[in-house]
């Protein structure tokens, strides 16, 4: 089958903290839907799910991958997401392809970090949660991780069935109400009112019918208020399972393809058209009508089959031989197959509705994020992207072999295709490639891909720490170049103002030239000596941030001015004015959380102590261990995640953030300084 209407398609991302079941749920529904003969196993290696080598021998989840059923005439396409902390921007990558985010919580680990994390992140997609291994929890167990539920996201969390006493079944508390079943906590009754009175809220008419007339309400009256109230954010099911069981997988498909939204009930996509400020919302509808715009949400490189991009059409109809453009290219493409993905298998379908996930292979210009469309009408169109953590850790890398640095550049592109939260740079201190991630595992991840796809032996160091500049002052500053040496010479003259800005500002320029002082079209030959001298710093040799620099006047000659007069006269009156606003270093900042034991809560505090960190928040998830927050500086994190492992022997886990800047210490400022003078002198 393949769908061939919109309404029948749910998309669905499982979401959660790594270890939660995400992988063996899946494999379960695909065998409950008659998918598959017999679910394969995470220590085996033989899930649909996690099939490249390196997931294999990990045991975990390293990339998003997309499987698809069908129950009770829908059509579910599934993305199955790495729970790791360090891989969060890969899981997060697939929130525009969903109208459903089913965040999965292990019944004997409750609510982790990854929980909170993809559940904020969720926050404007319908959300489901999904108890897993009940089977393998106390009643105790159940009944108190479902008040935590509420207790941390709300008392929108209610349960729409629940486990029995043994955690061998669950029993349905939405469709079936007088179902009298003894059950782990609550009551079906008491659980099915709760819901009822949750979406009526939001229908005075159903309100007036049920609370005034006393009428009952079938679920098919429902169905309209109760998409409202998962759009809205007002209804967070929460359903019970067990994968190895089977108990509540069947109860889990009912809900997905009866209770989740299908394309048209989600939360609308934000679509955009035009760039920066002058953007605009444009709509888009799944009408299989009108124009094609799909969304290209992944990308993958395979050194054998060539690039593939999977990605969610969000209106009108695909098949094979389309014309579509990437973006504004004023080139189009053919495709030639349209792909359906099913793990690692590529299966050929002969239509792409609205809503549906489908994929090409061998488009070399297609990228992450990118529109794709049938009409030039769409050229600006953009889809709003989710916020990815900023990666923090840094890697240098050195190529062992002479040669290899070309080689190394087009594998790190593709890697940074494929994952939104890898960052690649260059160290022009060191003169080294760097890599930046969400953790030492996320790094560790890249070199073994490099290693094994690409064939790259690499060297590493630890990074130069990305320091910045600030001012704290207002100056200003003028600047002459001139030069003759015979005929034509140089000349351009600039004066210019710097003014600090709030932390986090980034970087604004201004011109208040007047009376043509310095010519029009000398004027980006200015900014770009400014943004030159932005680039490398006054004080450090570092980038300057947080600055607004305000062109006031300057000179030219008619013969003798050109653009690298002026390019040089504004890097000179740049720095000049930079130098002279009290010019100060800003260490950057990252939010460590870590989970512990109890018994090792001094012992971490300390630690983070000696780093130069504050402790800033503590709390316990569960009976015996302790969640603390730090903010500490970068340069003092490098060996922290040994150090860990030394001190809990094992048994913790911490998660990286980055927090901004705030100004160094005075003898850092002062170390860096003094380097900063003596390379420059050097040269």
């Amino acid at each position: 089958m393949t769908p061939t209407s919109v309404h029948d398609i749910r998309n669905v991302a499982l979401l959660g903290h790594s270890g939660g079941g995400k992988t063996t749920l899946l494999e379960a529904l695909l065998v409950a839907s008659g998918t598959i003969g017999a679910a394969g196993s995470i220590e085996r290696g033989d899930t649909v799910s996690d099939f490249d080598a390196q997931e294999k021998a990990m045991g975990h989840s390293l990339a998003m991958s997309i499987a698809h059923f069908e129950w009770a005439g829908h059509w579910v396409n599934m993305l199955d997401t790495p729970g790791l902390p360090d891989l969060a921007g890969r899981a997060l990558s697939a929130l525009p392809a969903v109208e459903t985010a089913a965040v999965v919580v292990s019944a004997q680990a409750g609510i982790e970090s990854g929980t909170r994390r993809m559940m904020d992140a969720a926050a404007d997609k319908c959300r489901l949660v999904v108890v897993s291994k009940i089977d393998a929890a106390s009643t105790a167990d159940l009944a108190g991780l479902m008040e935590k539920l509420t207790a941390t996201f709300g008392r929108e969390c209610l349960p729409v069935n629940l486990p029995a006493a043994d955690g061998a079944r669950v029993i349905d508390c939405f469709f079936t109400p007088d179902h009298d079943a003894e059950t782990a906590f609550s009551s079906v009754g008491a659980a099915h009112e709760a819901i009822i009175d949750q979406v009526v809220e939001l229908d005075e008419a159903l309100m007036a019918s049920y609370l005034e007339q006393g009428e009952s309400l079938d679920p098919e009256q429902l169905h309209a208020p109760f998409e409202q109230a998962l759009r809205e954010g007002h209804l967070i099911p929460v359903c019970f399972v067990s994968s190895r069981s089977g108990a509540g997988v069947n109860e889990l498909l009912d809900i997905l393809g009866r209770l989740m939204p299908d394309p048209t009930e989600g939360n609308p996509p934000r679509f955009l058209k035009g760039e920066g400020n002058q953007a605009q919302p444009v709509e888009v509808t799944p009408d299989p009508a009108r124009h094609v715009i799909a969304h290209v949400f992944q990308v993958a490189n395979d050194p054998y089959r060539g690039k593939l991009g999977l990605f969610r059409i969000h209106q009108g109809t695909l098949g094979p031989n389309t014309q579509l453009y990437i973006g504004d290219s004023r080139k189009s493409f053919k495709v030639a197959h349209l792909l359906r993905l099913q793990g690692k298998n590529q299966v050929e379908t002969p239509v792409g509705v609205p809503g549906d996930i489908c994929a090409v292979a061998r488009v070399d210009d297609i990228h992450p994020d990118a529109v794709l469309h049938d009409s030039h009408d769409e050229d600006t169109y953009h889809l709003a992207a989710p916020r990815y953590p900023q990666p923090v850790f840094g890697l240098a890398l050195i190529t062992r072999k002479h040669g290899d640095e070309q080689k190394l550049a087009e594998a790190l592109a593709r890697l940074v295709d494929e994952d939104p939260c890898l960052e690649v740079g260059f160290d022009h201190q060191a003169r080294h490639t760097v890599i930046r991630g969400l953790g030492e595992l996320h790094l560790k991840i890249v070199l073994e891909q490099l290693r094994t796809r690409w064939n790259l032996q690499l060297d590493t160091a630890t990074p130069t720490v990305p320091y910045r500049e600030t001012i704290a002052a207002t100056a200003e500053a003028r600047y002459r170049h001139k030069k003759q040496s015979g005929g034509a010479g140089q000349f351009g003259e600039v004066a210019l103002r710097v003014e600090a800005l709030p932390r986090g500002s980034g970087i604004e320029l201004g011109s208040e030239v007047k009376g043509g002082a310095i010519p029009t079209n000398f004027l980006p030959a200015v900014e770009k000596g400014v943004r030159q001298a932005l680039a490398e710093g006054a004080l450090s040799g570092f980038p300057v941030q947080d600055v607004r620099v305000v062109l006031t006047d300057g000179k030219h000659h008619a013969v003798d001015s050109n653009e690298i007069s002026f390019v040089t006269a504004g890097r000179h009156a740049t720095l000049d004015a930079l130098l002279a606003a009290r010019p100060i270093v800003l260490e950057p900042l990252v939010t460590v959380t870590v989970k512990v034991e109890d018994s090792h809560f001094g012992d971490i505090t300390a630690e983070f102590a000696a780093r130069r960190g504050r402790l800033t928040a503590t709390e316990s998830p569960a009976s015996g261990w302790t969640v603390l927050t730090a903010t500490v500086p970068m340069a003092e994190m490098e060996g922290f995640e040994a150090r860990l492992k030394a001190i809990c022997a094992g048994e913790s886990e911490f998660v990286l953030a980055a927090s901004g800047h705030e100004p160094a210490p005075q003898e850092v400022q002062q170390r860096l300084a003094k380097l900063h003078a003596e390379r420059s002198s050097a040269q």
